[in-house]
């Protein structure tokens, strides 16, 4: 069976492009601080959309994030995750992603493309799931999606880390990237 037959076997919205609804969507990057604890961080300001294709095989995703939108909720944190020691964001103000495949897998789908942070792109897969479609009280049709990725870090020119006294690094190396996206269909 090949990857275009698989696919037509998985569950997925209905052909057309979607847009990205920012107020029922998150954007998420989970880090280790200190070895023990994690660290969530969102970014508030974001764009983006999926093409869905008749060939599931062949539909696209792409989205952009304001660097400057990322928050943990502590506003010294924030600010440091702004500055050059991580998204250098009056530099280079925006993250984005955009897919170069997709391939079911299992009932849920493999999501690769290149993304883009502090002007350096390189390859990521996400584990993707289509979570449904509904229609709101509007007569707006939306579909929902989530996926779930994990990048080192220094891959992006994120480098800086404090050693600790015990062993390890204030920061983890790797980062998880989670994104549950509410999208609507143009009409």
């Amino acid at each position: 069976m090949t990857i275009t037959d698989m696919a037509k076997k998985t569950d997925v919205p209905a052909v057309g492009t979607w847009q990205i609804d920012q107020s029922h969507s998150d954007l998420r990057i989970t880090a280790r601080h200190l070895m023990v604890a994690k660290v969530r961080g969102t970014f508030t300001e974001f764009d983006g959309t999926i093409v869905v294709a008749e060939d599931p095989a062949l539909s696209s995703v792409e989205f952009e994030a304001k660097a400057a939108s990322v928050t943990t909720g502590t506003p010294d944190r924030d600010n440091h995750l702004r500055s050059p020691d991580f998204l250098d964001a009056e530099q280079f103000p925006l993250v984005t992603f955009v897919s170069t495949g997709l391939a079911p897998s299992g009932k849920n789908w493999d999501l690769t493309g290149d993304l883009a942070i502090r002007g350096i792109s390189r390859p990521v897969t996400f584990h993707m799931t289509y979570e449904g479609t509904a229609t709101d009280p509007y007569g707006n049709t939306k579909a929902a999606f989530s996926a779930v990725g994990e990048i080192e870090r220094k891959d992006w020119g994120l480098t800086w880390n404090v050693p600790l006294e015990g062993g390890g690094v204030l920061v983890s190396e790797k980062f998880k990237l989670e994104f549950d996206v509410e999208a609507t269909l143009r009409v």
